[in-house]
């Protein structure tokens, strides 16, 4: 049975996945009900999505050279203040400054929760001396899954009883939660936490180099990161579109909006557990989560019926996790171990840019609530990346299997 203090430090993880589930529910949902425009519900995902992702290669870079336990518990202070700021700004403002300020806020909370991410990856294998890394980070896995699947129905029921300025709110006592929560475990802690390296005198440049030309010159890295981008075109603009999809073309309630994100998560979560469970090859995992995404993207842009909808919607939320699988043991098998932090924070930036991307291109083509178009359109890119991946790859084998 897990301890007390093993409690406390997986109970933060959860509250601080809560509270950000809570925020990426809130803010496309929001900009929409108040603009009802998936243009401007599109570049708030724009923005919310591209600081989290621009961040990892600096945030990799001082999760090396720093304390990653004072990272981390910097991460939740800080998403705490930032609520707390939108909170401020939401009853002092009104119209669109309010919106302004509600997208900036879960900028910065991306910002600080990529921030948080890096410096527990670099934790996790020395918070329990003696105990087998799997099962600590099992642990760790399903506390945040937790946090995704209540998210969406917290930020629901509260909004049912507050406005958005509540939630908020409600946000930034679950982060402040989080932080003391921690704070009370490292108290109880015995063990020998890493420091961060020294790193005087070093340029920024040097460990970004390093993960570049590993990029460049690593076999099989870089249609690893063509794949994943794909991928994320489909994901993003997904995510990107739901609330107008859902609420808006759809005509459906903010409780069916929550429950189908509820959904999502938890499918996640079967669809992890049946991954654990066969011993599929790694490119089998990637042929067939590729496929069913592809799939779900489509049902997504072509939907008349809101079950159409969501079965499209819980492919591609849920495959995701699968291709994500597949991905992260690939980079686990190119990359040399003692440069693995650093290149993986570059190559999480190049695999997640058109994420954000895909938020941009919402915001640009859609009309009104309709999206159809635009996922068309970046599910179609999609397919085009895994194909030409797919016929590269042949193409370059072939004069290996001729010899």
């Amino acid at each position: 049975m897990l301890r007390t203090h093993h409690l406390l430090f997986y109970a933060s993880l959860l509250l601080s996945r809560l509270a950000d589930q809570i925020l990426l529910f809130l803010v496309p949902l929001v900009v929409y009900q108040q603009t009802g425009s998936a243009s401007w519900t599109g570049i708030a995902f724009f923005v919310e999505t591209l600081t989290r992702f621009v961040a990892f290669p600096v945030c990799g870079v001082l999760s090396d050279r720093h304390p990653p336990m004072r990272l981390l518990r910097q991460s939740q202070a800080l998403r705490a203040l930032s609520c707390a700021a939108g909170l401020a700004a939401g009853f002092t403002l009104n119209g669109q400054a309010a919106l302004v300020a509600l997208v900036l806020v879960s900028a910065a909370c991306g910002v600080f929760t990529t921030q948080g991410v890096m410096a527990r990856e670099v934790l996790l294998p020395h918070i329990f001396p003696g105990e087998r890394f799997e099962r600590v980070l099992a642990h760790a896995q399903i506390a945040d899954q937790l946090g995704m699947v209540a998210g969406p129905a917290v930020a629901a029921a509260a909004l049912a009883l507050w406005p958005w300025q509540g939630v908020l709110g409600c946000s930034a006592l679950l982060f402040l939660l989080a932080d003391v929560g921690l704070a009370w475990w490292q108290r109880q802690h015995t063990g020998t936490l890493p420091q961060g390296r020294s790193t005087q005198g070093e340029s920024w440049w040097v460990p970004l180099r390093t993960a570049l030309r590993h990029i460049v010159q690593l076999p099989g890295l870089k249609p690893l990161i063509a794949l994943a981008a794909g991928v994320n075109l489909v994901v993003g603009v997904t995510q990107a579109t739901a609330a107008a999809m859902v609420t808006g073309l759809l005509a459906q309630s903010d409780g069916v909006y929550a429950q189908l994100q509820t959904a999502g998560a938890m499918v996640t979560v079967l669809v992890l557990a049946w991954v654990a469970r066969v011993h599929w090859r790694g490119h089998t995992l990637g042929v067939w989560s590729y496929t069913l995404l592809l799939a779900g993207g489509l049902m997504t842009a072509w939907a008349v019926h809101p079950m159409v909808y969501a079965l499209g919607f819980l492919l591609v939320i849920g495959f995701d996790k699968m291709f994500s699988v597949y991905i992260r043991a690939g980079r686990q098998r190119i990359i040399p171990p003692q440069d693995f932090g650093k290149t993986s924070g570059v190559v999480v930036l190049l695999n997640n840019l058109t994420q954000p991307l895909a938020g941009l291109a919402v915001g640009l083509g859609a009309q009104g609530a309709d999206a159809r178009g635009v996922i068309t359109v970046l599910v179609v890119g999609m397919g085009l990346i895994g194909g030409a991946v797919l016929w590269i790859g042949r193409a370059t084998a072939s004069p290996k299997q001729i010899s």
